[in-house]
């Protein structure tokens, strides 16, 4: 199906496939996706008016007394749901959340990347990003009993999830989203597909309809689907790898084919800026208690704030250029995992990496050793410095953060960051079952 650009577009397509409903879709600020559904019959006034609803009842919105709110489709969005019946078909877009009076919603985490993007191309560049989402299949969501043991490229006969990464990948190609790889990963019925770079705000709605083909498919067969950061004690956890690059016009802006590391000046500032602020932008890109089990030495995680060529410990890595593909020198950032706001994550890599450019943030050496195996004296002779080893460690190193406030806007900032606080409160106060198994036959 051919990409729409507008209501008659979108109009035309309703009528050639027989679409009865569709759904709105957007997220709150912590990334969950909301959803409701519309007739075709009542879709052109979606487009000339958008829908109502109450932003009261999504987290971190409007209070009760500014609660109206309205939710207004993406024609360039609108794509036939493939899981659902072809007769009476069912479709989805992604909508923009905006103020009665028809102004954008300042907590509508989409907006947030938008306003980014457009800082961006003031100065003509688009950001391209190509993250790693992995994951993992449970028999169900009660537990983490898994369907092989697997390990990284295995062969069908260890890999229990290999029909339904087949049948997911099928489905995000049928839904216009495009695949570059699949495979088993690291861990047992751990899993991994990669989507191939586009621009940051379609990435951002791929990931959104990734998560949600994913399991879906995994239901279908009769398992569920987790991209919780660390759900098995002792494995590696799930993370979001993602590269990025910057392009103006259709010429690749990282690539010096003169530097010894094939890396323009602008993409070594925009390594400097998301090394500088790393610490700062992790709350966003692992913003659970959960995230941080899978943010410790031994585990493919990065913890350690460095970058490099090869060394995949380090937070940062520029995969290796080769000779003629110019187009594909990118950055790769290593911490985010896939249980983030993948619009608020966007948003504070790229601002991140624009304070580099901006402010000419200097590149330091990379390191191409194991920085596992580096001691606290090694670390801090290369000024390696650590991320944040907590949620509330990072929530208190977000607070102070002019960059990440400025791209999340106040709204969205403040409320993030009072969610998160809630969340750590509840887990701190909680008794957990590793304090009954050690303490209570001792104490």
């Amino acid at each position: 199906m051919d990409k729409p650009r507008d209501k008659k577009d979108v109009l035309d397509l309703v009528e050639k496939n027989d679409v009865k409903f569709i759904r709105l879709w957007f997220t709150d600020i912590l990334g969950q996706l909301k959803s409701f559904a519309i007739t075709s019959e009542e879709l052109e006034g979606a487009f000339d008016e958008g829908m109502g609803f109450d932003g009261s009842s999504i987290k971190g919105y409007a209070r009760i007394d500014e609660s109206d709110m309205i939710a207004k489709p993406d024609p360039s969005t609108f794509q036939i749901v493939p899981w659902r019946p072809k007769e009476q078909a069912v479709a989805r877009m992604f909508c923009d959340i905006l103020n009665p009076d028809g102004t954008p919603y300042d907590g509508d985490p989409r907006y947030a990347l938008k306003r980014n993007l457009e800082r961006l191309n003031e100065n003509g560049y688009t950001l391209y990003l190509g993250p790693e989402l992995e994951f993992f299949y449970f028999k169900n969501d009660k537990g983490t009993e898994v369907l092989d043991n697997g390990g990284y490229f295995d062969l069908t006969t260890l890999d229990a999830g290999s029909d339904l990464r087949r049948e997911t990948v099928l489905t995000l190609e049928a839904m216009g989203i495009k695949v570059e790889y699949s495979h088993h990963e690291v861990a047992p019925s751990q899993h991994e597909i990669d989507l191939k770079y586009t621009d940051a705000l379609t990435m951002a709605d791929n990931v959104m309809t990734y998560r949600v083909v994913v399991k879906e498919v995994a239901s279908k067969y009769g398992c569920y689907a987790s991209f919780m950061p660390k759900p098995i004690f002792g494995q590696n956890g799930s993370g979001m790898h993602t590269h990025q690059s910057l392009f103006k016009g259709d010429k690749n802006a990282f690539f010096d084919a003169k530097d010894k590391y094939y890396l323009s000046d602008i993409a070594k500032k925009y390594i400097a800026g998301l090394l500088k602020h790393a610490p700062e932008i992790t709350a966003v890109a692992n913003q659970w208690v959960n995230s941080y089990k899978r943010l410790v030495p031994g585990y493919e995680a990065p913890v350690y704030i460095a970058w490099a060529r090869r060394n995949r410990s380090s937070l940062v890595r520029v995969p290796l250029y080769k000779p003629g593909k110019e187009k594909a020198t990118r950055i790769e950032l290593r911490s985010p995992d896939p249980a983030c706001n993948p619009y608020l994550a966007f948003s504070v890599m790229l601002a991140s990496g624009l304070e580099g450019i901006e402010k000419g943030y200097e590149l330091p050496e990379p390191v191409e050793k194991d920085i596992y195996h580096l001691s606290v004296e090694e670390k801090l002779e290369l000024g390696i410095n650590s991320l944040p080893g907590s949620l509330i460690e990072a929530i208190e190193i977000v607070e102070k953060s002019e960059v990440v406030r400025k791209a999340l806007g106040d709204h969205i900032f403040n409320n993030f960051i009072e969610s998160k606080k809630i969340e750590w409160d509840d887990y701190r106060t909680r008794i957990h079952p590793y304090e009954l198994e050690r303490y209570l036959p001792i104490l």
